[in-house]
């Protein structure tokens, strides 16, 4: 079996520390946004909450390794 590559994980390895944690706000501000507005008008696509949510935790991921030194 072929292992899968994650192309966003090799992104956020090539970012500084500044760039990333940036992100990581500016990604939770934007779920909070999706959140609101789905709850307000129902969105069209609503897997787009799951894959926001998935994204910040691989960004809170990298960010975590680092603050351990992997």
């Amino acid at each position: 079996m072929a292992t899968k590559t994650n192309k966003k994980a090799d992104d956020y390895r090539s970012m500084d520390n500044e760039a990333l944690t940036s992100l990581i706000v500016a990604e939770e501000v934007r779920l909070k946004r999706t959140k609101f507005s789905h709850a307000v008008n129902p969105i069209e696509n609503p897997l787009s909450i799951k894959e926001q949510r998935r994204q910040i935790a691989r960004l809170k991921t990298e960010q975590r390794k680092r603050e351990l030194g992997f």
